[in-house]
């Protein structure tokens, strides 16, 4: 048996056990938090018909957004994401909590919501058209040399 048959064998179990790890941490799904909703403990100290927006700002924090039409309500959103190779990222869980308010600014309501409670909603996109319909800038140039009038350059 020579030399070099014997370095190699613990040079392909080094290499296979190396290749083995890679193939199975690459396939590791990798899960992110994004977004903040008020603990168990945060909601309690909010009193529904006492307590005001001040009052829970400075209780839980300020919001994710809040409502749009007159400042209707807090809503703190926090969604699980899993990344999983070359796959798009998958939403896991979403939490939502809202607290909203009457018009005297104090809290009417609070309500959670999770992801199995939501609907999805398509979005669709209102663009106003243009009149270029996919012209290229050499296209659109040489489409307007026939209608040219020196006359229109001069007046």
């Amino acid at each position: 048996m020579s030399k070099t048959a014997g370095l190699m064998k613990p040079v392909c179990r080094v290499l296979a056990i190396g290749l083995t790890v890679g193939v199975v941490t690459a396939c590791t799904a990798i899960y992110r938090n994004h977004g903040y909703i008020p603990t168990e403990e945060e909601l309690a100290a909010i009193t529904v018909g006492v307590d005001t927006r001040d009052s829970v700002l400075e209780a839980v924090g300020a919001p994710s957004s809040s409502g749009l039409l007159n400042d209707s309500g807090y809503y703190y959103v926090s969604s699980r994401m899993r990344h999983y190779g070359a796959r798009a990222p998958e939403v896991v869980s979403r939490q939502l909590v809202a607290i909203s308010f009457d018009q005297r600014g104090v809290v009417r309501n609070i309500e959670r919501y999770g992801l199995e409670d939501g609907q999805i909603i398509a979005l669709e996109r209102r663009v106003t058209s243009s009149s270029i319909d996919d012209k290229t800038f050499l296209r659109q140039l040489i489409g307007n040399i026939g209608s040219f009038n020196p006359a229109n350059v001069i007046n």
